[in-house]
């Protein structure tokens, strides 16, 4: 796998990140690649790299959000919780279960059903 390249200015990218993700509705989810398509490319970031590691970066922005960030709304693009470690990955589950975000059999939120379309009711 590439090295991981760093963000010139990772605060500014985790403050937009945190901004759409504050958006997503109760009972809605998101990927990280979606918002990543929601960004503008950061300053000093060529596209190619942005498309590569966008939705990585958002991750790490996800992983470090504050606590007015509804961060379990964000999944992966096959709608799986990430697995950081396992008390998160329950807490998540939960979360979006008392949303009434339901999972089938192998973990999975249908994304076609639960996804959210980046419009502010």
């Amino acid at each position: 796998m590439p090295e991981i390249p760093t963000l010139p200015d990772p605060e500014a990218f985790f403050a937009e990140v945190w901004e759409i993700i504050r958006k997503i509705p109760h009972g809605k989810i998101a990927s990280y690649g979606q918002i990543a398509k929601m960004l503008p490319v950061p300053a000093g970031v060529d596209g190619d790299t942005f498309l590569e590691f966008g939705a990585l970066w958002v991750s790490n922005a996800v992983a470090a959000s504050p606590n007015d960030v509804p961060w379990q709304r964000v999944v992966n693009s096959k709608g799986e919780i990430t697995e950081r470690d396992g008390v998160a990955a329950r807490r998540q589950r939960l979360m979006l279960q008392d949303e009434g975000v339901t999972f089938n059999p192998r973990g999975r939120i249908d994304m076609k059903r639960y996804s959210w379309n980046g419009m502010i009711k």
